[in-house]
Protein backbone atom coordinates (compact mmCIF):
# COMPACT_ATOMS: atom_id res chain seq x y z
CA UNK A 1 0.00 0.00 0.00
CA UNK A 2 1.34 3.67 -1.11
CA UNK A 3 2.32 5.48 1.95
CA UNK A 4 -0.46 8.60 1.54
CA UNK A 5 -3.01 5.66 1.39
CA UNK A 6 -2.14 4.39 4.34
CA UNK A 7 -4.91 4.81 7.10
CA UNK A 8 -3.12 5.37 10.35
CA UNK A 9 -1.53 8.59 7.69
CA UNK A 10 -4.45 9.73 6.74
CA UNK A 11 -6.29 10.21 10.25
CA UNK A 12 -3.37 12.49 10.99
CA UNK A 13 -3.49 14.59 8.02
CA UNK A 14 -7.18 14.94 8.77
CA UNK A 15 -6.61 15.79 12.39
CA UNK A 16 -3.93 18.50 11.86
CA UNK A 17 -6.53 20.03 8.79
CA UNK A 18 -9.01 20.16 11.14
CA UNK A 19 -7.00 21.66 13.87
CA UNK A 20 -5.86 23.73 11.20
CA UNK A 21 -9.38 24.84 9.65
CA UNK A 22 -10.34 25.82 13.63
CA UNK A 23 -7.83 27.98 14.16
CA UNK A 24 -8.36 30.14 11.03
CA UNK A 25 -12.18 30.49 12.34
CA UNK A 26 -11.10 31.39 15.66
CA UNK A 27 -8.66 34.19 14.13
CA UNK A 28 -12.20 35.68 12.47
CA UNK A 29 -13.68 36.39 15.58
CA UNK A 30 -14.34 39.59 17.03
CA UNK A 31 -16.09 41.78 19.59
CA UNK A 32 -17.04 45.12 19.08
CA UNK A 33 -16.20 46.30 22.87
CA UNK A 34 -12.41 47.12 23.10
CA UNK A 35 -11.34 46.15 26.78
CA UNK A 36 -14.63 48.31 28.28
CA UNK A 37 -13.45 47.65 31.63
CA UNK A 38 -9.91 48.60 31.20
CA UNK A 39 -11.49 51.77 29.92
CA UNK A 40 -12.98 52.17 33.32
CA UNK A 41 -10.16 51.43 35.25
CA UNK A 42 -8.12 53.96 33.12
CA UNK A 43 -10.25 56.86 33.98
CA UNK A 44 -9.90 55.50 37.90
CA UNK A 45 -6.40 55.66 38.09
CA UNK A 46 -5.67 58.64 36.03
CA UNK A 47 -7.47 62.44 36.72
CA UNK A 48 -8.98 62.95 33.82
CA UNK A 49 -8.97 66.73 34.21
CA UNK A 50 -6.95 69.77 31.69
CA UNK A 51 -7.59 72.25 29.50
CA UNK A 52 -10.36 71.52 26.57
CA UNK A 53 -10.12 73.02 23.01
CA UNK A 54 -12.50 72.86 20.23
CA UNK A 55 -11.97 72.33 16.82
CA UNK A 56 -14.10 73.55 13.44
CA UNK A 57 -14.66 73.92 10.20
CA UNK A 58 -11.05 73.86 8.89
CA UNK A 59 -11.37 70.13 9.96
CA UNK A 60 -15.14 69.88 9.16
CA UNK A 61 -15.75 66.54 6.42
CA UNK A 62 -12.85 65.50 6.67
CA UNK A 63 -11.73 61.63 7.95
CA UNK A 64 -10.55 61.69 11.75
CA UNK A 65 -8.41 58.57 13.71
CA UNK A 66 -11.45 56.16 13.47
CA UNK A 67 -12.50 56.53 10.07
CA UNK A 68 -15.58 58.26 10.64
CA UNK A 69 -16.36 61.72 8.65
CA UNK A 70 -16.01 64.49 11.29
CA UNK A 71 -19.25 66.87 11.62
CA UNK A 72 -18.28 70.13 13.53
CA UNK A 73 -22.18 70.14 14.20
CA UNK A 74 -22.21 66.52 16.23
CA UNK A 75 -21.38 65.76 20.05
CA UNK A 76 -17.82 64.56 19.32
CA UNK A 77 -14.06 64.67 20.72
CA UNK A 78 -10.57 63.85 20.07
CA UNK A 79 -8.60 62.20 23.54
CA UNK A 80 -5.21 60.56 22.82
CA UNK A 81 -5.71 57.57 23.98
CA UNK A 82 -9.60 56.81 25.17
CA UNK A 83 -11.10 54.15 22.68
CA UNK A 84 -13.21 54.76 19.75
CA UNK A 85 -16.67 55.21 20.74
CA UNK A 86 -16.34 55.65 24.17
CA UNK A 87 -18.95 57.87 25.86
CA UNK A 88 -17.84 60.79 28.23
CA UNK A 89 -19.17 63.57 30.21
CA UNK A 90 -16.97 66.43 29.68
CA UNK A 91 -17.81 69.22 32.61
CA UNK A 92 -16.37 72.77 32.58
CA UNK A 93 -15.15 73.20 35.83
CA UNK A 94 -15.88 76.76 35.88
CA UNK A 95 -19.57 76.76 35.03
CA UNK A 96 -20.24 73.19 35.86
CA UNK A 97 -22.12 72.88 32.41
CA UNK A 98 -21.32 69.68 31.46
CA UNK A 99 -22.01 67.89 27.26
CA UNK A 100 -21.51 64.42 26.87
CA UNK A 101 -19.20 63.31 23.53
CA UNK A 102 -18.63 60.26 22.01
CA UNK A 103 -14.28 60.14 21.11
CA UNK A 104 -14.12 59.59 17.49
CA UNK A 105 -10.67 61.13 16.77
CA UNK A 106 -7.16 61.75 18.23
CA UNK A 107 -5.67 64.23 20.22
CA UNK A 108 -5.26 67.37 21.05
CA UNK A 109 -1.36 67.29 20.74
CA UNK A 110 -1.18 70.45 22.88
CA UNK A 111 0.33 70.04 26.13
CA UNK A 112 -1.86 71.35 29.34
CA UNK A 113 -4.73 69.61 26.98
CA UNK A 114 -6.69 66.71 27.72
CA UNK A 115 -9.37 66.36 24.85
CA UNK A 116 -10.70 68.72 21.55
CA UNK A 117 -14.16 69.18 21.33
CA UNK A 118 -16.10 69.87 18.44
CA UNK A 119 -17.09 73.19 17.63
CA UNK A 120 -20.87 72.36 18.72
CA UNK A 121 -19.88 70.58 21.74
CA UNK A 122 -17.45 73.40 23.37
CA UNK A 123 -20.06 76.18 22.41
CA UNK A 124 -22.82 74.29 25.12
CA UNK A 125 -20.05 74.54 27.89
CA UNK A 126 -17.69 77.53 26.90
CA UNK A 127 -17.74 80.25 24.61
CA UNK A 128 -15.32 79.54 21.35
CA UNK A 129 -13.76 83.10 21.83
CA UNK A 130 -11.83 81.84 24.90
CA UNK A 131 -10.60 78.70 22.99
CA UNK A 132 -10.26 76.17 25.71
CA UNK A 133 -11.61 76.16 29.18
CA UNK A 134 -11.07 74.11 32.47
CA UNK A 135 -12.63 70.51 32.32
CA UNK A 136 -12.99 67.36 34.13
CA UNK A 137 -13.79 63.91 32.36
CA UNK A 138 -15.83 61.21 33.10
CA UNK A 139 -16.59 57.99 31.20
CA UNK A 140 -20.48 57.51 30.80
CA UNK A 141 -20.57 54.74 28.20
CA UNK A 142 -17.65 52.17 27.26
CA UNK A 143 -20.09 49.75 25.68
CA UNK A 144 -19.38 50.66 21.89
CA UNK A 145 -16.06 51.05 21.96
CA UNK A 146 -14.15 50.35 18.45
CA UNK A 147 -10.44 50.30 17.45
CA UNK A 148 -11.62 52.06 14.17
CA UNK A 149 -13.88 51.57 11.39
CA UNK A 150 -13.48 50.21 7.96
Amino acid sequence: MHRLAHPSYMKKLHIIFTALILMILAGCTSTSAVGSSKTKEYAKSHALTGQASWYGDKFHGKLTASGETYNMNAYTAAHKTLPFGTIVRVTNTDNNKSVDVKINDRGPYVKGRVIDLSHKAFAKIGNLKQGTVPVRIEIVDDSNTFRYKH
